[in-house]
């Protein structure tokens, strides 16, 4: 019933993700990043909205994410019907889909990046999600698509990440996304030199234009002066 992606940028403690869905204000449910800490999208047939504090509370006390997922799913009487994506502050993934979750399902895990999503039209939605991200924000794309390298970015590569988010979910939103189509999109930036970036789209018949929109709004002067002021901690 959704689509994700998550980004962690060792180097910088930078953490990202872009989610969108057929249903109403993903925004509310499914994406956390904590800068320096890690990120985790919880979604599937009925998302578990606790999943997070408790997938916080392991990467923060330095658990794997393969360790902070398992604590997640195995307090869960339910997990067959959640899909849950963890990445950690080393850019390493872990992936829970449940049984119940409604096809296609798929997961594609690179260092630092990972893409998941249900009820896909394709399973190659992901990929192309996962891929495309690598494609526009990464130095040594070639080699850590087809090679499974760990991704280099560029010093500026802040600066571009709000727009790489959405053109990469755009890609993958063109070769299918969601089955139902996609109604609401939202994504997060933290990290330790700027104030958090948190936009949604709640609902729209186009949610790729109007996060564009939202996010020349976001750029415009006025918005920037009063951004910057905001404290980083």
């Amino acid at each position: 019933m959704t689509l994700s992606l998550v980004h962690c940028n060792p180097a910088t403690g930078t953490v990202a993700a872009i989610t969108a869905t057929g249903g109403v204000a993903v925004g509310g449910y499914v994406h956390h990043c904590w800068r320096g800490t890690g990120a985790c999208v919880t979604q599937g047939r009925f998302t578990n909205p606790w999943y997070p504090a408790r997938i916080y509370e392991a990467l923060a006390a330095g658990a794997s994410a393969r360790q902070a997922l398992r604590a997640a799913v195995s307090e869960d009487n339910d997990s067959g019907f959640r899909q849950c994506l963890v990445m950690d502050s080393q850019g390493r993934t872990s992936v829970h889909s449940g049984a119940e979750n409604v096809p296609e399902v798929a997961e594609t895990c690179f260092p630092s990046v990972a893409a998941a999503g249900n009820m896909l039209q394709s399973t190659e939605v992901v990929r192309i999600f996962a891929e495309q991200f690598l494609r526009l924000s990464a130095t040594n794309s070639s080699a850590a698509i087809q090679r499974n390298e760990s991704p280099r970015f560029p010093i500026h590569h802040d600066q571009h990440l709000l727009t790489h988010l959405i053109d990469a979910l755009d890609a993958a939103l063109s070769a299918g996304g969601d089955k139902r189509g996609a109604r609401s999109a939202a994504l997060r930036i933290e990290s330790f030199h700027q104030a958090p970036i948190d936009l949604r789209i709640d609902w729209s018949e186009d949610v790729v234009g109007a996060l564009r929109a939202l996010v020349d709004e976001f750029m415009a002067e006025n918005f920037q002066a009063f951004w910057r002021q905001l404290p980083l901690r």
